[in-house]
């Protein structure tokens, strides 16, 4: 994998634009790991695939993130400034399948990977897209001899079920724990690195434009010119212009 150029970033913001969020998070991939197939991109778990966006961030804008949150409570904005290392991130020993045993049934399932969510989020209803999660996900449910179907689960199973796959995956649902300065309260929120990483590709492309528009007019260098500058070099003939 490798960090994200700007010929890549303008490229993947033009082919992303359009795109659900989960389609964005695998064009991003895509564009920095030409080795491996969108296909098997999709394939990779939640947690597998989103430590994979986040190594592409670090390599593509650094360590830091700098974010903001609203308080639930009085509605004053934090900002929030982190590094990647405390966000938990899916090992290599991390287990993608799972055998739960609960109330005399045992069930073997696969943790979700992006054509699930996909799925699930096409149905609209939250109630019915969770069925169709623990439907595409569960590999094989058995009491004694009996196979019984997902959607005949007992609620009991299946709330055990979501247990084990948050413990068995805690990389796939990131919380930071935030406090407001104003009021002091405190709450957890959720940190999705696919939305984050993606609203900066967007700003980074835009202010990109910015950029080939200033010096095109200026000097008269085509797209592809400009940006075979680097920034440090565009920022200079930035300043010399004034823009």
């Amino acid at each position: 994998m490798r960090g994200l150029l700007a010929p890549d970033i303008l490229r993947m913001w033009e082919a992303g634009n359009g795109q659900p969020l989960i389609d964005r998070a695998l064009t991003l991939l895509a564009g920095a790991c030409p080795e491996s197939s969108r296909e098997q991109l999709a394939a990779l778990t939640i947690s597998r695939r989103d430590s994979q966006l986040l190594e592409l961030r670090k390599r593509t804008f650094g360590d830091t993130l700098n974010a903001f949150s609203e308080c639930p409570q009085c509605g004053g904005y934090l900002e929030i400034h982190f590094t990647t290392p405390p966000i938990k991130t899916a090992s290599d020993e991390s287990q993608d399948i799972l055998d739960v045993k609960a109330h005399g049934l045992t069930v073997k399932l696969r943790l979700p990977n992006s054509v699930d969510l996909a799925e699930a989020i096409s149905v609209g209803d939250i109630e019915h897209a969770r069925e169709v999660l623990l439907g595409r996900c569960v590999i094989e449910a058995r009491r004694e001899n009996m196979t019984i179907a997902a959607d005949e689960l007992p609620q009991e199973v299946i709330e055990e079920i979501n247990r084990r796959m948050v413990s068995s995956d805690p990389a796939a649902e990131v919380r930071l724990d935030l406090q407001c300065p104003l009021c002091a309260h405190s709450w957890r929120a959720l940190f999705d690195i696919a939305a984050f990483f993606w609203t900066e590709i967007s700003a980074h492309a835009r202010r990109l434009l910015r950029e080939i528009d200033a010096l095109a007019r200026t000097y008269g260098w085509c797209e592809a010119e400009i940006l075979g500058l680097s920034a440090t070099r565009r920022q200079a003939y930035l300043e010399l212009i004034g823009a």
